[in-house]
């Protein structure tokens, strides 16, 4: 069996993750399992890392970088194809008998089991459900790694505008438009640099609105 789900879909910052986790037997998920964000932090780390070491669980992760979700197409689609991506590399063509569920990111989800499925070259049963990360534990799974992936992300990130722009820029927050330090890493650094960083959305409202506040303090200097 299978489940798949993915973490960062909404931030206005840097990537969104995808995570696949396949197992044989249900009993070899490590315990303490649940939707990610009813999981502390580390026994998320502790979960991914159990499941990664783990001989009897294949684990697959695709991201979507910043560059795609800017100039491809919409985020329902994006995820579907993060979805496809990261369960392509926990299925193959001896797999005709693969099954699981998905975490559904359509208001549809028997639309958006069909266009995850129609993404993979190996015919298996795959089922949507909104909320599965809450009631299958195998997409609980893959929602913690997931996770683990995007936060590890924003963590490099931080690091680096750390190091390349000053300490003051070392703290994105979580990347989401309703985080105030999230908000405040992107207008300091549109005030000090005169553009948006480059793991910014730019397709993002917030954007936008970074950008026009900071167009409108200039002209109020004059």
């Amino acid at each position: 069996m299978f489940g798949v789900d993915e973490a960062g879909k909404g931030p206005v910052l840097g990537s969104m993750f995808a995570a696949a986790v396949r197992v044989s037997d249900s009993t070899d998920l490590p315990p303490g399992i649940d939707d990610s964000k009813n999981v502390a932090p580390e026994r998320r780390e502790e979960i991914a890392a159990e499941l990664r070491e783990h001989d009897g669980i294949a684990v697959g992760v695709a991201e979507i970088p910043v560059e795609r979700i800017d100039g491809e197409t919409d985020m329902n689609t994006l995820t579907v194809a993060a979805h496809a991506e990261a369960l392509s590399a926990v299925v193959d063509s001896a797999d005709s008998d693969a099954e699981g569920v998905v975490d559904a990111g359509d208001t549809s989800e028997e639309r958006f089991a069909r266009r995850v499925a129609d993404r993979i070259s190996e015919e298996i049963d795959l089922t949507a459900e909104h909320g599965a990360d809450e009631t299958h534990a195998v997409v609980g799974a893959a929602s913690i790694v997931a996770k683990v992936e995007r936060d590890a992300h924003v963590a490099a990130l931080a690091e680096r505008y750390a190091d390349e722009y000053g300490h003051h820029l070392g703290d994105l927050g979580s990347g989401y438009p309703s985080d105030p330090n999230t908000r405040e890493f992107l207008e300091t650094f549109v005030a000090e640099q005169g553009c948006l960083p480059d793991c910014a959305r730019r397709s993002w409202s917030t954007c936008d609105d970074v950008l026009a506040d900071a167009e409108q303090s200039g002209l109020g200097e004059f």
